[in-house]
C-alpha cells in the first residue's frame, strides 16, 4: 500500500463538497455585523440584508438561465422537490383537475421517488419508468408513458450515484408535447453543466447549496412565471417567497448560495476541463492495474467528475476498510445507514453482488494531482490484494 497522506483525501464530492472559502469570506459578515432581518425593510439593517438576499437570488438566476423573480430560497433540494412534486399535484387536487398521473424514472434520487409515491396516498398514480444498462431514460419510453393524460414529469439532470446526464431538454419538450409539468433536480447539475431552464421548456427545478461549493442547509426551487406554474404550499405561515416557502430567510446561507453560483458561471468550463482531465488519469491508472474493472453508466453523457466502478475482487465496503484514509462510497450518500444493494445500479441491471463490488468516486474543485495519485495507488492495491489467492506472497503495489 503507498504511504498514509497526512489528511484524508476526499473523493466524495457527489455526497457533498467542500464549502470554498470564498463562499465563507461572503458569508461572514452576514453572522456578525449585517445580522438584519431581510424582511424587516422599514429600517438599514433589515434593508441592506434584503439587498444581500435579494442579490444572491439574482446569482442563482443566472446559474439557470431564469428571471430573478422566479427563485424561492428553501432549505436544500430535498425541500424543493417536495415543494415542486407535491405542491403541483395539490394545486391541479384543489383544482379538481382530472390529470392524476406523475411521471418519474426508478433511477431518482430518494427524495423525489418517496415524494411520488406519498402522492397515491392522494389520489395520484405514481409511475416509474426504467432506464437502460446506460442510466439514461429512452425517450420514446417517456413519450408512450405520456399517451395517458400525465399532470408532472420529474426526470433528474445528473444521476448522484453514476453521474449519468439526462437530455433534459429533450424530455421537457416530449412532456410540453403532452401538456404535462416538467420538474427536473439539479442537485448534482447546478455549476457542472451548462443550465437554460427557460429555454429548454422546464417548469420547475431544484438546486442544492452544498453539491456546489455553497453551504449545507440552503438551496433554491425554480417555478416558472411565464407561462406561471401554480403550487400549493407545504406549510403555512407569514407568506415568505411568493407564499410557497413561509419563514425566516437565512440571509448568509443564501449569500453562501449565491456567492457559490457566481464563482460556478465564471469558473465552470475550466473547472469542467481540469477535473475532466483528473478523472481520465485515474480511469487509465485504474484499468490499467486492475483486469476486470467497469465503468458504469454512460460515459459520453456524464459530468467530469464522476466514476461508478464495480471491481473485479471484494465487495466495496471491504476496499474502503483497507483504505480509511480515502473518502469514497458505495452508493447514494443520502440513503439510511443499511447496507443493501444500490437500487440505481440494480435499475441498470447490475446484480446484488455487482453492486456490492462497486464504488463511487466524485472529483471535484480541490481534488489535487497528488490525491489522484494515491487513490489509484491504494485502490489498485486494495484491490488486488483482495483477489490474490491465500499464501501469495505480498508484493509492493506502490506503484500500480
Amino acid at each position: 500500500m503507498p504511504p498514509r497522506p497526512n489528511q484524508p483525501v476526499y473523493l466524495d464530492n457527489q455526497a457533498t463538497t467542500r464549502c470554498d472559502p470564498r463562499v465563507v469570506a461572503a458569508m461572514l459578515p452576514y453572522f456578525l455585523e449585517e445580522y438584519g432581518n431581510p424582511h424587516s425593510v422599514e429600517h438599514a439593517m433589515g434593508q441592506r440584508a434584503e439587498q444581500a438576499v435579494e442579490q444572491a437570488r439574482a446569482h442563482v438566476a443566472a446559474l439557470l438561465g431564469v428571471d430573478a423573480r422566479e427563485v424561492i430560497f428553501t432549505s436544500g433540494a430535498t425541500e424543493a422537490n417536495n415543494i415542486a412534486i407535491k405542491g403541483a399535484a395539490r394545486f391541479a387536487a384543489s383544482m379538481d383537475g382530472s390529470r392524476r398521473r406523475v411521471v418519474t424514472v426508478q433511477t431518482e434520487h430518494k427524495c423525489v421517488i418517496e415524494a411520488v409515491r406519498d402522492l397515491a396516498a392522494e389520489g395520484f398514480e405514481p409511475v416509474l419508468l426504467p432506464v437502460g444498462n446506460d442510466g439514461l431514460l429512452d425517450p420514446d419510453r417517456l413519450r408512450a408513458a405520456l399517451a395517458i393524460p400525465t399532470l408532472l414529469v420529474s426526470v433528474m439532470a445528473v444521476n448522484n450515484e453514476t453521474g449519468v446526464v439526462q437530455d433534459i431538454a429533450s424530455l421537457a419538450a416530449i412532456a410540453k408535447d403532452s401538456a404535462a409539468l416538467f420538474h427536473t433536480d439539479l442537485a448534482q447539475a447546478a455549476g457542472k453543466i451548462p443550465l437554460h431552464l427557460i429555454r429548454d421548456k422546464v417548469d420547475l427545478a431544484s438546486v442544492s447549496g452544498h453539491k456546489l461549493y455553497g453551504p449545507k442547509g440552503v438551496g433554491a426551487l425554480f417555478v416558472r412565471r411565464r407561462p406561471r406554474v401554480r403550487l400549493a404550499p407545504l406549510f403555512s405561515g407569514g407568506g415568505q417567497e411568493r407564499g410557497l416557502r413561509s419563514g425566516t430567510l437565512p440571509t448568509p446561507l443564501i449569500v453562501g448560495l449565491g456567492e457559490a453560483c457566481r464563482l460556478a458561471n465564471l469558473e465552470m468550463g475550466q473547472e469542467v476541463t481540469r477535473v475532466a482531465d483528473l478523472r481520465a488519469t485515474l480511469l487509465e491508472r485504474l484499468t490499467g492495474a486492475i483486469p476486470g474493472l467497469r465503468v458504469n453508466g454512460s460515459m459520453t453523457a456524464r459530468i467530469a467528475g464522476n466514476l461508478n466502478l464495480t471491481f473485479p475482487g471484494a465487495p466495496a465496503a471491504e476496499l474502503m476498510r483497507a483504505i480509511p484514509d480515502l473518502c469514497v462510497s458505495t452508493g447514494s450518500a443520502c440513503s439510511s445507514a443499511e447496507i443493501e444493494p444500490s437500487y440505481v445500479l440494480r435499475a441498470m441491471g447490475l446484480s446484488d453482488d455487482e453492486a456490492a463490488r462497486t464504488l463511487r468516486i466524485g472529483i471535484g474543485r480541490f481534488t489535487s494531482a497528488a490525491d489522484i495519485d494515491y487513490a489509484a495507488a491504494s485502490l489498485a492495491a486494495a484491490a488486488l490484494a483482495s483477489t490474490r489467492p491465500a499464501g501469495t506472497a505480498s508484493r509492493n503495489l506502490a506503484e500500480a
